[in-house]
């Protein structure tokens, strides 16, 4: 009796699924949504999602939100709650690019090393799905967003929901998060303007 090409591998990917878990050991890359942007604010104890649909001239919001980990969570139960949850949102939506905040200097080295881990954790992640990821510089955001550099995190959160006609102003991570889908798609087809944007 004969097996498909399809049925085999997913055969193999049983085989290599660790006892007892219900997630495959290995992501794959995956059929992908045109015209959807996952923007990534990442951080230890809450890490900003958001995604944002390019439809015609209009940009809509998909999905956002923050995933939070309390306190009380070591470092290492952050770090599997942000991937777990980064790669349901990838094999639900399947978006097209992800959009990461730059790296910015932390005067802390401690706070820089966690806020590391997190990246870390996000990136590893994505790249497992072989998406193309891309990075900008929170100040570039922001000027994009509100038209000013050092722009609060408020006015960032208050002009997202002005420009997605969310019914209420967004969290602050997931604020970020959705600004930076929002610039990515606000640059496309632009080729005077300047995005900032670095693939990585």
């Amino acid at each position: 009796m004969g097996i498909s090409i399809k049925a085999y591998a997913e055969l193999q990917a049983r085989l290599r699924r660790p006892s007892g878990s219900a997630e495959p050991a290995v992501a794959g890359p995956v059929d992908r949504t045109p015209g959807l942007a996952l923007g990534v604010d990442p951080s230890l104890r809450g890490t900003g999602y958001g995604l944002v649909a390019r439809e015609g001239s209009g940009l809509r919001a998909v999905d956002y939100g923050t995933i939070a980990c309390p306190r009380a969570w070591s470092r290492t139960e952050c770090l599997r709650a942000i991937a777990r949850r980064l790669r349901e949102i990838v094999e639900v939506h399947r978006p097209t690019v992800v959009i990461l905040e730059g790296l910015f200097h932390a005067r802390n080295v401690r706070t820089a090393l966690v806020m590391g881990e997190a990246r870390g954790a996000a990136l590893a992640v994505l790249a497992e799905f072989g998406l193309e990821i891309y990075e900008i510089a929170p100040r570039r955001v922001k000027l994009a967003i509100t038209g000013h550099g050092a722009a609060a995190k408020l006015a960032v959160a208050r002009m997202v929901q002005r420009m997605l006609s969310l019914p209420e102003t967004p969290a602050p991570d997931a604020a970020d998060a959705l600004a930076l889908a929002v610039a990515h798609w606000q640059t496309q087809g632009r080729p005077w303007a300047a995005s900032g944007e670095r693939r990585l």
